[in-house]
């Protein structure tokens, strides 16, 4: 259980920050800037419940709480000696997100063309929620490639960004409402 009893230590005053595992690194290290970008994508999902309801918000919340796990896990290096065993990202969650893909896909027709970010309030936040979440992904990579890290959370990652995409054409009226984009449109 996490016991919060006081917000500020005074300790990042110098621009630096602790890892999951102790380890002080400085604020802007790759790991800091990935888990701290999933931590923007959490609240960008919080803007996009303000306009869910029923299964999608409680799908919402569910990836909200991933998110954490996610940042606990991106925040804790692989290997190392610790007191208690670090919260990693499982492949059940991943496959939990592609059959929420895949449901959502079978009731929307094929696209004939690229979708632009809008539609519905929930469908633009969805999209931006899609955005932030290849922005993380990238981060993550980047990191993978420095530092060990919990395959499972790269795929849910990847994941994540095509279940907003999904969700967002089904916030758009199951894709009736879709904005599609007209290539060279504003040339003339």
């Amino acid at each position: 259980m996490v016991v919060l009893n006081r917000i500020y230590t005074k300790t990042g005053d110098g621009g630096d920050t602790a890892l999951g595992d102790g380890t002080r690194v400085r604020k802007h290290a790759l790991r800091v800037e990935a888990y701290g970008t999933v931590d923007e994508l959490n609240s960008c999902l919080g803007l996009a419940r303000l306009h869910a309801g029923g299964a999608v918000d409680a799908d919402l919340l569910a990836i909200q709480n991933d998110l954490f796990d996610l940042g606990a896990d991106l925040c804790r290096p692989e290997g190392g000696d610790a007191a208690h065993a670090p919260l990693r990202m499982t492949e059940a969650q991943v496959a939990r997100l592609e059959a929420g893909i895949d449901a959502m896909t079978s009731q929307l027709q094929p696209l004939r063309s690229f979708v632009l970010p809008g539609g519905s309030a929930l469908a633009a936040h969805l999209h931006l929620c899609r955005t932030v979440s290849r922005r993380a992904e990238r981060l993550t990579v980047a990191l993978s490639e420095q530092h060990a890290v919990n395959g499972s959370a790269l795929r849910y990652l990847n994941r994540l960004s095509d279940w907003f995409f999904v969700a967002a054409r089904m916030a758009n009226d199951g894709g009736k409402a879709d904005v599609l984009w007209v290539p060279g449109a504003n040339r003339a």
